[in-house]
Formats: C-alpha cells, sequence, structure tokens
C-alpha cells in the first residue's frame, strides 16, 4: 500500500511536469507568432508610429502684408539660432571658436566661455542671417546645428502700426491685422510633410521631391485698404500738431463713406512693431477702438439728423436758443454765452455754425427718448462698428427708460454717450453715403468675402442724410474755419469735450478737440475725423484750433493723392 501511494504521487509529479512543458512549449510558439507578427507584418503599426516622428511639416512662412498699392507692410525673413551639442565633440572649444568666430561676429573667449558652461546643448548665437547660416554648414561642423525660425520684419517701421499689429513667433501672439488675418496669413495649398533626422536634417528618400522638400511654404499675401501715402500725411500732420500743443494722445483717420474702406489711420502713442517687446501695453493698445469718451459737438450731426429723421424738426425749422438753460440742478450754457447771450430764434445752419448747446439740448428734448434712441443705435452709437481689427469697444449709450431730462438734453450736444473714435467715423459716414452705412474695414476683401463680411445698414433716409449735408456744407462755408478749404466744399463739425476723470466721476480739465467732416459735399469721397486728446499748450484749446488744422492739410493732400475733382469755382485774382 505504502509503495503504491509513493508512485501514484510520482505519476502525479510527472503528469503535473508535462502539463508544464506543454504550457511552456505554448507559450514558446505563441511568443515566436506574436514576435514574427510585431516585426515582420507589425501588428502594432511601430513602424508608421516610427515614421511619423521622424516627418514635419515643412517651414511655413507667413504671407505679405501690403497696402492697397502693394507697398510692403510687413513680411517674413527667415534666422537661424546656432547650437553646439557636446556629444557630437569632434573638436575642442578652442579650436570650434577659432571656426566660429568670423560668422558669428563674437569674440573666441565669449564662445569658449559659452562651451564650457557645461550644458549638453550649447546656444552660441541667435537670429543669424541667411548667407551666415550657409557659410556656417559649409564648415561640416558635425557638433553644430542650425535651426531655422520666422522673423516676423515690418520695413515701413512705425507706420500704420496699430493697424498691422505685431506678430511673436515664439509665443504664437499677435495683434492687429497680424492677429485678424491669421487664417490667411498662415493659409497654404497644401501642408507638405518630410522627414527628418533629430538634429532637422532632411531625409531624402524615393518619395521625397527635393524641390517642394527645400522650398519654404508661403502663406497668401493680405491686402489693406491702407493708402502709404495717405497714411505718412495722416501720422505726420497729427505727430506735429501733438508736438505743438503737448497732447497726449491723437488720431486721425481717414475713410471712403461709399464702400467702408479706411484709407488712412493714425493713432498716437504710435510704435515700432520691430520692437514692440520694448513697448509698454498701453502705447500698444489702439486706444480709438477701445476707448469711450464724450464726442462733444461733432455729436451734434446726429442729433439735427435724428430731429430731422423723426420729424421733428424740418430743414427750414427755428430753434430757441436762449444762451442758457436750467434742467433741475444742471445749468447748460453756450460756450459763447458771454459773446452772444441771447440769439433767440435760431436756424439749423446757424445752430452748427456756432455750435449752439442749447439749441442742440433742445432738438433733443422735442423727441421722445425712444425716438431718439432709435435713431443714435440706427446709426451704430452703443455698438461695435465691426471694422475687423481686435479689441473694440460697444461704447456707452443708456438705455431711454433710463433717460432723464437732463441727460435727453446733454445726449442732444454729446454728453450724453461715450463713443469710440471709430463708432464717430461710422455713424457720420452714413451721413455721407445716402444714409448707408458701410461696416469700416481695413482689409481689402474679394467680392465674395466682402458680401459675408461687410454689412450695409440704410441707418437714415436718403432724404435726411442730403438735407444734414447740405446744412453741415452751409454752415462751414459761412465759417471761417481751417476746415473751410479752398477748393472743395466740406460737410462738416468742430467739437470740444471735457475728459472723465478717470476712476471716479465728473470731469478733469483736460479736453478732447476735435472735428469730422467729409468732402466733396456734392459728391463724398472721404471722410476725416480728427481727435486730439489733452493738448496743453500754444493757446486756446478748441476743436478748430487744434484738430481742424490737421483735417485741412489732410484733406488737401488726401484730395491731390486721390485726384478728387473740386467742386468748388476758385476766383483768378
Amino acid at each position: 500500500m505504502k509503495e503504491r501511494n509513493e508512485k501514484d504521487k510520482i505519476k502525479q509529479v510527472e503528469g503535473r511536469i508535462k502539463i508544464a512543458h506543454v504550457f511552456l512549449l505554448g507559450m514558446f510558439f505563441i511568443s515566436v507568432i506574436y514576435l514574427f507578427l510585431l516585426q515582420i507584418v507589425d501588428i502594432r503599426h511601430y513602424k508608421a508610429k516610427a515614421n511619423s516622428q521622424r516627418y514635419s511639416k515643412n517651414f511655413i512662412m507667413r504671407g505679405q502684408i501690403v497696402d492697397r498699392n502693394g507697398v510692403r507692410l510687413a513680411t517674413d525673413q527667415s534666422s537661424y539660432n546656432v547650437y553646439a551639442h557636446r556629444e557630437y565633440f569632434d573638436n575642442t572649444p578652442e579650436e570650434l571658436a577659432e571656426k566660429l568666430a568670423p560668422y558669428l561676429h563674437l569674440d573666441k573667449s565669449t564662445i569658449i566661455n559659452s562651451i564650457n558652461k557645461g550644458a549638453t546643448v550649447i546656444l552660441l548665437k541667435k537670429d543669424v542671417d541667411r548667407q551666415t547660416a550657409e557659410q556656417i554648414k559649409k564648415l561640416g561642423l558635425r557638433e553644430i546645428s542650425l535651426d531655422k525660425k520666422n522673423e516676423r520684419v515690418y520695413p515701413q517701421d512705425e507706420l500704420a502700426a496699430h493697424i498691422i499689429g505685431y506678430y511673436n513667433p515664439d509665443a504664437d501672439t499677435a495683434s492687429g491685422v497680424e492677429l485678424t488675418a491669421k487664417d490667411k496669413l498662415e493659409k497654404v495649398d497644401n501642408k507638405i510633410k518630410v522627414q527628418r533626422t533629430p538634429r532637422g536634417d532632411i531625409i531624402y528618400d524615393t518619395d521625397t521631391d527635393p524641390v517642394l522638400a527645400s522650398t519654404p511654404q508661403v502663406g497668401e499675401t493680405v491686402t489693406l485698404t491702407i493708402d502709404s501715402a495717405i497714411q505718412h500725411v495722416c501720422e505726420r500732420e497729427l505727430l506735429n500738431m501733438i508736438n505743438e500743443k503737448k497732447a497726449s494722445r491723437g488720431s486721425v483717420i481717414v475713410m471712403n463713406p461709399k464702400n467702408g474702406e479706411i484709407l488712412g489711420y493714425a493713432v498716437y502713442p504710435r510704435y515700432n512693431p520691430n520692437n514692440y517687446k520694448k513697448t509698454s501695453a498701453i502705447t500698444l493698445k489702439n486706444w480709438t477702438l477701445s476707448d469711450v469718451y464724450p464726442p462733444g459737438s461733432t455729436f451734434k450731426t446726429l442729433t439735427v439728423a435724428a430731429g430731422i429723421e423723426t420729424g421733428r424738426i424740418k430743414p427750414w425749422s427755428k430753434i430757441l436758443d436762449t444762451g442758457k438753460m436750467k434742467l433741475g440742478n444742471w445749468t447748460i450754457q453756450n460756450y459763447d454765452y458771454n459773446k452772444h447771450p441771447n440769439p433767440g430764434m435760431i436756424s439749423l445752419v446757424y445752430l452748427l455754425e456756432h455750435s449752439s448747446n442749447v439749441g442742440s439740448a433742445n432738438i433733443a428734448l422735442m423727441m421722445t427718448p425712444g425716438e431718439f434712441y432709435t435713431v443714435l443705435s440706427k446709426l451704430g452709437i452703443g455698438k461695435k462698428s465691426g471694422i475687423d481689427l481686435n479689441g473694440e469697444s460697444s461704447g456707452l449709450l443708456p438705455k431711454p427708460f433710463k433717460w432723464d431730462k437732463s441727460r435727453q438734453a446733454s445726449m442732444g450736444y454729446g454728453y450724453g454717450a461715450s463713443v469710440t473714435a471709430m463708432q464717430m467715423v461710422s455713424a457720420v459716414s452714413a451721413l455721407a453715403n445716402d444714409g448707408v452705412r458701410v461696416t469700416p474695414h481695413v482689409i481689402k476683401y474679394s467680392p465674395e468675402e466682402e458680401a459675408e463680411k461687410i454689412e450695409k445698414v440704410q441707418a437714415i433716409s436718403p432724404e435726411t442724410a442730403r438735407i444734414v449735408t447740405q446744412l453741415l456744407a452751409q454752415s462751414v462755408a459761412n465759417s471761417k474755419s481751417y476746415i473751410n478749404l479752398e477748393k472743395y466744399t466740406v460737410a462738416g463739425k468742430t467739437g470740444t469735450s471735457k475728459k472723465p476723470m478717470e476712476n471716479k466721476k465728473g470731469y478733469s480739465n483736460a479736453l478732447y478737440a476735435s472735428v469730422i467732416g467729409y468732402l466733396p459735399a456734392s459728391n463724398p469721397q472721404i471722410l476725416i475725423y480728427v481727435v486730439v486728446d489733452s493738448a496743453s499748450a500754444g493757446g486756446p484749446v478748441w476743436g478748430n484750433t487744434v484738430a481742424a488744422p490737421i483735417f485741412k492739410e489732410v484733406a488737401n493732400q488726401c484730395a491731390r493723392i486721390l485726384n478728387i475733382t473740386p467742386d468748388k469755382k476758385v476766383t483768378q485774382e
């Protein structure tokens, strides 16, 4: 019995051993099959994954930005960073310094010190140009690599900086057209992929197209509506007045009111986009789109338009102007009250020519708050203009149920609402275009793009627009203002408004001096808006003394550049 038990145990052990042998043999065959499938059949697609790691998109350069006449405003330029890789060293630091110093324009000691810092990958120099990079390649140094990158260059320096914006390829951040037209600037038909070594060199195989692989791909060119000659005039005249009057900010905007194209757009303070990293955030900001302010007397053009559009006044209406009026605790007074204390019943031409605050307030009070609000809203006040630039504000137009009489009256002469410079351009452009407000834009679009991006709104009736244009033109013709040009009839209005205090209620002693107008009044081709913030030197600060001289020079130069036919008969002496 004992022997039989021992034999049974031996058989059990042998059986288990056989099972283990079969299991191990099975595992061996499964492993062989799996390795075959893995390495030969590639069931995990490791080969494709390895190849994908060797592939990279070919170098893409952003497209150019040019003005309406093809003048280059922004372009890409290739540059290289030069690196040394310690693991590939065939030369001593001294030998490398000897060979590289003439091309890197660095002292040998500087190169040696960089190499001896102990890093595995050593940056020797940034932003080396293409010609220098080619010369370094010819040295055949195994330990040296060249990292190609984009450098955005702005050939005209400060010109139209706030419109073009800037582009940072390292952080992929941008502003201006560089941001809003990003997709087009970086658009290429085929994003070509090529295989590269770990050091970035192209791997040429039977499928590699040598021309496509080595040729940088370039995005599409973006054409602006800006005319560089007009832009230069705007910036020059604005800068001269800023310096003369010691003003803090200013802007000149020139637009074709018929199609919304911005021809010139000067913003001060200005900056050089080639050195944007050294520029403060305040200067980089396009304040004419983001900051709001009371427009002052230029807003009276819209008040008169609203009064006529609602039928509350007629072109021949007479408006009571007592020179001063009181609503509750609020006193409204004409700027020339001491000279003309009680004008009496005045015409609309007189109101615009003498910039009557009381007359404008009375027109505002003739309308219901809802009527006045509706017209202003249609003209784009309290709304973004839709311009193709980033950072635009909606402005401030209180809802009519919040208006008391003093608010409604002050709205009439430009203090109840706060606007951006571009809003004023957009609103008044409707007066110059038979009541149609066209979306302002700085990018030149194809007909297909224009149909999608540019909106045309019948803000007021054509008849109202023509009546207001005639009233404005007559008021300018009667005046001795700088905007009364020799060769062209101008429909326009100057304005001066107090600057609100920052972070608290009330107004400071600083002023906004402005003027808005279009010409020729008989067939408007250009609209010009000038605003100067906080002029503090050179005599009285008024729209006519600070902004109007800029308007005059810009208008005459634009008319010359665009070859606009005069609509005034010039008397020959």
